[in-house]
């Protein structure tokens, strides 16, 4: 039984240096790490602090590069459908002026062809005149060989020619 009761010296010894190390701990070791953990306390309670205040930025952050997409996405769309409009107008636009001008040259080739026709005609005319004018004189050379059908024909051109003027 000895080896569990202590004896009183022993007993004596172990309390004072037990009690010289609480002091000493007490006095000066507890102190500084308590210093220690209040100033590692602080710096977490700082870092969180930081975290949320940077959590709540990323989160404003984010809620802006969201806008600013949408924004983004909002103006492409308009952006297209004005050049959608612009495209169509310049369309629109071309097609008429090619219509336009489609009919200009119809109506040109319209004038010229009548010109051309008319000019056709006027000359057919002038060669039928021609032709005609031949043929009259052909003809009046036959009848009037002998002389005194030429001086029956004077006489009636003549005749014709008093009674025009009267």
């Amino acid at each position: 039984m000895a080896l569990l009761l202590p004896e009183s010296g022993l007993l004596f010894w172990m309390l004072l240096s037990f009690g010289i190390v609480v002091f000493i701990l007490t006095k000066y070791g507890f102190p500084v790490i308590i210093k220690m953990v209040e100033e590692r306390k602080t710096y977490i309670d700082e870092s969180l602090l930081v975290a949320k205040q940077t959590y709540e930025q990323m989160a404003v952050v984010k809620a802006q590069g969201v806008a600013i997409v949408d924004e983004a996405r909002r103006e492409q769309a308009t952006i297209l459908k004005d050049a959608t409009v612009t495209r169509d107008l310049l369309i629109k636009e071309a097609k008429e002026k090619a219509g336009v001008e489609a009919a200009k040259i119809i109506d040109e080739a319209r004038k010229q062809i009548l010109a051309e026709k008319d000019d056709a005609i006027r000359d057919i005319r002038r060669q039928v005149a021609a032709l005609s004018i031949d043929i009259a004189e052909k003809v009046i050379r036959g009848q009037l060989d002998k002389k005194d059908e030429q001086m029956v024909m004077i006489n009636r051109l003549l005749d014709e020619i008093n009674v025009s003027k009267s």
